[in-house]
């Protein structure tokens, strides 16, 4: 237990390794050294480096038939760690899962949600389905649909949009803002309001968006229409 523990200090000070392979180093290492530390306490009782050995492998045969899942997953680890699709630190979405990824182990991955729930994914299961890393680019888009009445100023409604984009600082300057027309909709003529951020403030970015949006839209004098039903009422009688 020591120098797995001392060898996970000096690996958290050590620039070279990052967070990513540190705990699988440290796992290697302690199955490496249990497995010495047990023939050479067989050793020690007379029994035969090379009987030692032999037993080892038909054992170790017969738990790669037995565990092949679990040998699966360790393949799997090192793959995910070899091709890093995704790292410590990062937000993943996957049909396996969705979170932060906290630690690639030998086994499985360790994830947390946003609402801080704990998730345990064996690593084949991330290995065989398709990855969506929120996090490996340092920018990203933010996409806002933005319905206003037919009847609304088209040109002015676009300005409001753009001159919002313009003065909020989280807003990229390049890749320029855009607005355009997206659909022509039964009640509502739909925009698409697009802008650019660091990926770290992506979200908060647009759900501020959002509520700056209805509010520049409102001062602007532009209706945000919702679908209504008439109802006539008919005498008979």
């Amino acid at each position: 237990r020591l120098l797995p523990a001392q060898l996970r200090k000096i690996l958290a000070r050590s620039s070279a390794v990052d967070d990513t392979i540190g705990p699988v180093l440290c796992q290697l290492v302690r199955y490496g050294i249990l497995i010495v530390t047990a023939i050479i306490v067989l050793s020690q009782f007379g029994v035969a480096t090379t009987s030692i050995l032999a037993v080892l492998g038909a054992a170790g045969l017969a738990i790669a038939l037995a565990l092949q899942g679990t040998l699966s997953n360790i393949a799997a680890g090192v793959m995910l760690i070899w091709l890093r699709p995704f790292s410590t630190g990062e937000y993943i979405s996957c049909s396996a899962a969705e979170g932060t990824v906290d630690e690639i182990g030998l086994f499985a991955t360790k994830l947390h949600q946003a609402d801080g729930l704990y998730l345990f994914v064996p690593n084949s299961r991330l290995w065989n389905t398709s990855i969506l890393n929120y996090s490996r680019r340092p920018d990203r888009r933010i996409d806002l649909r933005v319905g206003i009445a037919y009847e609304a100023d088209l040109a002015k409604a676009r300005k409001t949009l753009l001159t919002l984009a313009a003065r909020d600082a989280r807003v990229l300057a390049s890749p320029a803002p855009s607005v355009h027309v997206e659909e022509l909709a039964d009640s509502a003529v739909i925009l698409s309001f697009r802008c650019w951020t660091p990926t770290g403030i992506n979200w908060d970015t647009k759900i501020d968006l959002r509520e700056d949006v209805k509010l520049a839209l409102d001062k602007a004098g532009i209706e945000i229409p919702y679908n209504k039903l008439d109802v006539s009422v008919t005498r008979t009688g």
